[in-house]
């Protein structure tokens, strides 16, 4: 059986990560310290003797000998997904983002080439900042504030993708990048600070519906299994550039909020506040490539997937 290890497997896009390997019948290892990641979001995982959790924070060395698939299977594929995502953590937990993205990314690499795996790199579309060209293509090079609150994010996953490309150009190494972009789904984290679980709490319990800037902002969002899908699609396709996987179905956040108000039924007033430092204004992904080379685009349709994330939130 081939073998592959998730870094923030017990996270958000993580844990539906292992689920989706598992599926497919790979063994998986997933390895989380739980900064920001959740036992709970991998107790189907845990069910399934092809599945093991190591906690570990992997700004380290990964202890190969605590690894039990390594020894009989080697390893056929390491995702690298383990960092702190969200708005609030980039106030509360910007070192460890830092770290993690830089040391982790070196560790990964380092047992990728080891054992002869094809690398993952989780990306972001926050690496084209606020960006200036629309929609955004993996061709643009993107507008990054490097001193501003965000920084530690953006700023690291760029030097992310140079540290992987560079193993790949120079050393071989067998890797893909996907660029991640505006993401939901079940098992997000409440407190997260995200439009979408921000929104839709605020207007289940009835408070005003907070919007930063004035809502004139757009995002585009995808569904947590049509994106566990794409990357699944980029890692078996062996393509080594990065691919954008997101829903380039644009929106703003105020029409965004009134679908959320119609789903809810909530009556929940709309709150303009003070825009959040370096907040893009625009975003949306161009996919053609993921549309050519994985024969990808998303499915779920947005008022579908909200109403499930919303069953999800409300039945913690």
């Amino acid at each position: 059986m081939k073998h592959i290890l998730v870094t923030g497997g017990s996270g958000f896009v993580g844990s539906h990560l292992c689920d989706k390997l598992l599926e497919k019948g790979y063994l998986v290892t997933a390895v989380d310290n739980l900064v920001t990641g959740r036992l709970s979001n991998i107790d189907q995982a845990m069910k399934s003797s092809s599945f093991r959790f190591l906690n570990w924070d992997v700004s380290k060395p990964i202890p190969e000998d605590r690894i039990e698939f390594l020894q009989n299977h080697g390893l056929h594929g390491l995702f690298h997904f383990a960092c702190p995502a969200s708005p609030v953590d980039f106030d509360r937990l910007p070192i460890e983002i830092l770290l993690v993205d830089s040391f982790g990314t070196h560790y990964a690499v380092e047992m990728a080439q080891k054992y002869g795996a094809r690398l993952m790199l989780a990306s972001t579309s926050e690496i084209y900042g606020d960006p200036e060209v629309h929609p955004q293509k993996e061709t643009y090079w993107g507008n990054v504030n490097t001193l501003g609150p965000r920084a530690c994010y953006d700023e690291t996953k760029r030097f992310a993708e140079a540290y992987v490309s560079t193993a790949v150009r120079l050393k071989g190494l067998n890797a893909g990048i996907v660029r991640i972009f505006n993401t939901y789904g079940p098992r997000m984290r409440p407190d997260d600070g995200r439009v979408v679980t921000e929104l839709l709490l605020q207007a289940v319990a009835g408070k005003p519906m907070t919007l930063h800037g004035g809502g004139n902002q757009t995002r585009s969002f995808c569904y947590v299994s049509d994106l566990v899908e794409g990357i699944v699609r980029l890692f078996e396709s062996g393509e080594k550039n990065p691919v954008n996987i997101g829903n380039p179905s644009e929106r703003s956040i105020k029409e965004f909020a009134e679908l959320v108000l119609k789903i809810t039924g909530s009556k929940s007033p709309l709150k303009i506040e003070a825009p959040r430092p370096d907040d893009p204004r625009r975003r949306c992904p161009d996919i053609s490539r993921a549309k050519e080379i994985l024969k990808w685009e998303p499915k779920v349709d947005l008022e579908t997937g909200l109403r499930a994330t919303l069953a999800d939130l409300t039945s913690r």
